[in-house]
């Protein structure tokens, strides 16, 4: 695992699946995330809902603080979290 160092910022994202569902999570690299889900490399849900799109991030100042974001996100109602993207 990468070990991140105290000047690497934290993003907690939300993809738009081919489904129409959502996806939330937390990286300390987006691109490289996001691409990894692309490819069918990332989390189980996004490799049975391709393709995916980036549609929101939030930067953090550390780990903690976007896995937080994170939990907040995925416990929006999905109205809540169709506002937050727009």
């Amino acid at each position: 695992m990468k070990k991140t160092s105290s000047h690497e910022s934290w993003v907690t994202y939300i993809l738009k699946c081919g489904d129409g569902s959502l996806y939330t999570g937390s990286t300390n690299d987006l691109t490289s995330r996001v691409e990894k889900h692309l490819s069918g490399n990332g989390a189980k849900y996004t490799r049975s809902h391709l393709p995916v799109s980036l549609v929101y991030f939030e930067k953090f100042s550390d780990r903690s603080q976007a896995f937080k974001r994170e939990a907040e996100i995925k416990k929006l109602p999905r109205k809540k979290k169709l506002i937050l993207i727009k």
